[in-house]
């Protein structure tokens, strides 16, 4: 288990995940579509675990799971699906300090998943009011379970998911208002 730590936005966040990102396009070739920055990293109104969350999305999770040892040799630990269909899942700890860095959340293009995450991001970086009672309830539940990273997860869930179903809407809205 790790202790739940929520730290103050740093700009530092953008250009590690940066870095990051190329050094994945590096490794992972021509099965790599895109990556996005996603998580509370992103949202600079707001405190966050310091640790970033990527989403590389890829062609193929074949060409994925065969560069799995490719993304070992990068620091990371492969945990396949962990618990989500149709994910890969990396960590990246530091070496040193053993504390957590990256965390890839690796999905096949098309996935709803991708548009989950895509617009829970834009969303509470569009809607402040949503983003600041977002930092509320992490530091609720960061209180509740300050050295569970796994309990805390679960117990934003609640919090999430109708703000997710908000956010999808907002999305194909802000979409739609884009093709007129």
């Amino acid at each position: 288990m790790l202790a739940v730590e929520l730290a103050p936005h740093s700009p530092e966040w953008e250009g590690a995940a940066a870095r990051e990102a190329a050094r994945l396009a590096a490794t992972l070739g021509d099965n790599l579509i895109e990556i996005h920055h996603i998580g509370s990293t992103v949202i600079a109104s707001i405190r966050a675990k310091p640790v970033l969350d990527l989403l590389p999305v890829v062609r193929r999770h074949e060409d994925l799971d065969s560069a799995a040892s490719q993304l070992q040799a990068l620091g990371y630990e492969w945990k396949g699906a962990f618990g989500i269909p149709g994910r890969r899942f990396c960590i990246l700890d530091d070496p040193t300090t053993g504390r957590r860095l990256i965390h890839l959340h690796f999905f096949k293009r098309g996935s709803p998943r991708i548009v989950r995450h895509l617009a829970f991001r834009d969303y509470l970086r569009a809607h402040d009011d949503v983003a600041r009672a977002y930092e509320a309830e992490k530091l609720r539940c960061a209180a509740l379970h300050p050295d569970d990273s796994l309990a805390y997860s679960a117990a934003k869930d609640a919090w999430i998911k109708p703000v997710e179903s908000d956010a999808i809407a907002w999305a194909a809205q802000e979409k739609s208002s884009a093709r007129s």
